[in-house]
């Protein structure tokens, strides 16, 4: 058995320069100011068109994420839309398979603590969904019957793709103290890395 913490990875390290000048330029034929566009002009352009509600212009560029996480984050994480989800399946992948070392891994409760008697109990039965998922595949069990009793907190990797307006919607949910700890753990991380990379589209949110 396996336990390894929650993580986010940027597919595609994108241009932010260019993905800035592709919104301003698509944003600009609404007003017909295209003659306004300066090498500089593209960041006070999008903050103004986000203070003003005028966010449709920012779905002309998508940012793409894998996420690696428990299934249960990925269940909150779909309903998400307009998005693409290509993920994990527990029906078409063996876990007893060589590429899988044989054996189950699950991702670590961020709200719990190493020495907490729950973290205990939960590593307990984890320990016991792994020995009994192999024993029922030893049994002949085929992978698609045997993952009816995987809990949510086995790890799973989903690649997701939104465009950059959905991309805010997604934080501004997910990243409020409301939301559930382990998906607020997963939307700082990538919270984090689009307000870096792209400040402009972002940094207004403020978790």
């Amino acid at each position: 058995m396996k336990i390894i913490e929650a993580g986010v990875e940027l597919v595609d390290d994108f241009d932010a320069a260019a993905i800035m000048k592709k919104i301003e330029r698509a944003g600009r034929v609404c007003y017909k100011s295209e003659g306004n566009i300066t090498c500089d002009s593209a960041e006070k352009f999008i903050r103004g068109i986000i203070k003003r509600g005028h966010e449709s212009v920012i779905e002309h560029a998508t940012v793409s994420f894998k996420i690696i996480c428990d299934r249960g984050v990925t269940h909150e994480l779909v309903r998400h839309r307009i998005a693409s989800f290509s993920q994990e399946s527990t029906r078409f992948c063996d876990y007893t398979a060589g590429k899988f070392g044989g054996e189950l891994t699950f991702i670590k409760p961020c709200f719990w603590n190493d020495d907490d008697e729950n973290f205990k109990l939960w590593k307990e039965t984890m320990a016991l969904v792994e020995k009994n998922y192999l024993a029922l595949r030893a049994n002949g069990a085929r992978p698609e019957e045997a993952r009816s009793i995987l809990p949510n907190s086995l790890k799973t990797e989903i690649f997701v793709t939104m465009n950059l307006r959905e991309w805010r919607h997604f934080l501004k949910l997910r990243t409020a103290k409301a939301a559930h700890p382990q998906m607020r753990e997963v939307a700082l991380k990538i919270y984090s890395i689009l307000a870096e990379k792209l400040p402009a589209v972002f940094d207004d949110i403020q978790p």
